[in-house]
């Protein structure tokens, strides 16, 4: 799959395509629709599928300090487009300049000149353009004079997670910070997943016999609700069930908040300095400060024993 970063590294000789463009942040199954129905209708068309993103995220550049918590990295959500056959990521850097980009500017720019798209697969209410003016049935009645369709696929899908809400991301960004991992797993199609760089913490639960992973995580990344949950922590390829502490770890009156994994019944790994990611599966009880700390030890090893039968 081809990544670009701009429309500049979009090739001079590239033909027609399909297009969807979106945040999709998190790739949830909603979005999955979308993507797939561009990537069949890419095939049944003989030409490649290509997905327009953005970097930052809109938000922020049109309401500073509104970024909201990403459910993916773009490098995750790269992998999860290609895994759905997708041929190629657009990620536009998204600035004041580019954010006052009329829609028709926009479909120009973009879709046109670019991208040489024939079709166009958005979810009803797809807004694009300054101040989102643009809409589905704007970027309909542009096709005619620009020679492309344009297919509509309703992404609502709904389950058990949200009380049966719609799937959306911020749907699934509330459940992670409630600590609802499950209900976040049943949209996202897969564990709610967090990435790193594993740093030197206090060392605390090497003392008690529990060593963690500390991980630093990226930068507007979507935490989980402080405390345990059972998972997996995945280092140099290598996917080992794990005890997962989120919190400020306030037993030691801990004030930053950290994810930390244990690998279950793991003997003598040294992760420092590598990058590793973190798979949410289950939540097991809130943070919490006990009398002493042999109360946390017992409490402890309850964490472990629960996880290992949950990731069984």
């Amino acid at each position: 799959m081809q990544r670009w970063r701009g429309l500049e590294d979009i090739p001079q000789d590239w033909g027609r395509s399909v297009v969807t463009i979106g945040s999709y942040d998190g790739v949830h199954r909603g979005h999955q629709l979308i993507i797939g129905r561009a990537v069949a209708k890419a095939r049944e068309l003989g030409v490649p599928a290509v997905v327009v993103t953005f970097d930052p995220h809109p938000s922020e550049v049109v309401r500073p300090g509104s970024h909201p918590p990403l459910l993916a990295p773009h490098h995750r959500r790269a992998e999860l487009m290609a895994e759905l056959g997708v041929d190629a990521v657009l990620v536009l850097p998204f600035t004041v300049e580019f954010s006052k980009l009329s829609p028709a500017d926009f479909i120009v720019k973009v879709l046109v000149d670019k991208l040489h798209a024939t079709l166009v697969v958005e979810g009803p209410n797809f807004r694009f353009g300054h101040r989102a003016a643009g809409d589905v049935a704007y970027l309909t009645e542009l096709g005619a004079t620009y020679d492309y369709g344009v297919k509509v696929v309703d992404l609502y899908v709904r389950g058990a997670a949200g009380g049966g809400e719609p799937f959306s991301s911020t749907l699934t960004r509330r459940l992670v910070a409630e600590g609802d991992v499950t209900g976040a797993a049943e949209i996202l199609g897969r564990p709610h997943r967090v990435e790193g760089i594993v740093v030197r913490g206090a060392q605390r639960g090497r003392e008690l016999g529990y060593p963690t992973a500390n991980v630093e995580t990226l930068p507007h990344t979507a935490i989980p609700a402080d405390g345990v949950y059972a998972g997996w922590l995945t280092a140099d390829g290598e996917r080992m069930p794990a005890a997962i502490s989120v919190g400020t770890n306030p037993q030691f009156d801990g004030t930053e908040r950290t994810v930390e994994a244990y690998a279950i019944d793991r003997v003598g790994l040294d992760l420092y300095g590598m990058h590793v990611t973190v798979d949410f599966f289950a939540y097991v009880r809130g943070q919490m400060k006990f009398d002493s700390v042999d109360e946390l030890l017992v409490a402890m090893a309850a964490d472990v024993k629960k996880c290992r039968e949950l990731t069984a």
